[in-house]
């Protein structure tokens, strides 16, 4: 057994102040910048995998073997609920000020869901299946907050 010295020692919590934060910016490289000029421009690309699969969002690289990707596909702005949860009451920071709902959305023409906003207006409207279509914003900037789902 220790002294009373050492059990005062082991009792106290060392602390550090400590703020993380991100100094840096990335840039998005050939494949992301064609994903978001296309989403300003109101335009939905994914990429064509070697097995011919298309993924949405595009990535520079294959997930499942590391190849490296570079054809684009357009796809229309249409697809169909995988599945979905509700947000009754929205955050501040979330993308829309009302109920809706978080969703993975498989874009016809591609074989992997995305997770994106159906602005559906009321949970009722809401189901695993269901055809949604993009609507886009006002005014795009080329930001994945340029559309929402809505049902179609």
């Amino acid at each position: 057994m220790g002294d009373e010295r050492d059990m005062n020692t082991a009792e106290r919590a060392l602390t550090a102040s400590h703020t993380l934060e991100y100094t840096y910016k990335r840039s998005l490289g050939p494949i992301l910048s064609r994903f978001f000029t296309g989403l300003r421009d109101r335009k939905l690309f994914g990429i064509r995998r070697a097995d011919g699969t298309v993924m949405v969002p595009p990535r520079e690289y294959d997930p499942d073997t590391g190849q490296a990707l570079d054809e684009m596909v357009e796809l229309p702005g249409e697809g169909v609920v995988r599945s979905w949860s509700w947000v009754a009451q929205p955050r501040p920071q979330q993308p829309l000020d009302h109920p809706f709902a978080y969703a993975l959305v498989q874009v016809d023409g591609s074989e992997t869901p995305f997770l994106h906003v159906v602005d559906a207006g009321d949970e009722a409207n809401m189901e695993t299946g269901m055809r949604v279509r993009i609507r886009w914003a006002g005014e795009t900037a080329g930001a994945i907050t340029d559309f929402v789902f809505v049902p179609a």
